[in-house]
């Protein structure tokens, strides 16, 4: 049988004064150190997304180049046709080549700057779960 004494008010204390220090010393300070994650985080997500949004602008700029070039093309290509074929195959080539270096160059930049944040972010994980293992067992593991 339960007995309400002393002892349950006691008991009762010694558990919200618990609460109070667990969230002060060890819930709040994880939580600050994962809102400080999730901010890192948004913040390489919305980089790589503009990345996404220049890449594709620069393809629509290397597609216009393109169609421009074969516009041009054509309409050599009606004066004289002999000339206007040699030239149309000469500039179409040269601004495919251009495109695919400017593509690979693209590319290129996005797997750097994509290495450079994935490193980043693993360091900062290391970092993050070196110091909250070091909150929570309340030494340092060096």
């Amino acid at each position: 049988m339960i007995n309400i004494d002393i002892v349950l008010l006691f008991q009762a204390v010694n558990f919200l004064a618990l609460l109070f220090f667990l969230n002060i010393f060890l819930y709040k300070p994880i939580r600050k150190v994962l809102a400080e994650r999730a901010a890192e985080i948004s913040a390489s997500k919305e980089k790589t997304v503009s990345v996404d949004r220049e890449v594709g602008e620069k393809m629509a700029q290397y597609e216009q180049k393109l169609q421009a070039v074969k516009a041009d093309a054509t309409e050599e290509r009606n004066k004289m046709l002999r000339a206007a074929r040699e030239e149309e195959s000469r500039l179409i080539e040269a601004a495919r080549g251009e495109a695919a270096e400017g593509l690979a160059r693209i590319r290129e930049s996005i797997e750097k700057e994509s290495a450079v944040a994935e490193s980043f972010l693993k360091d900062q994980a290391a970092v993050l779960s070196r110091q909250i293992a070091e909150k929570v067992l309340g030494r340092s593991l060096s």
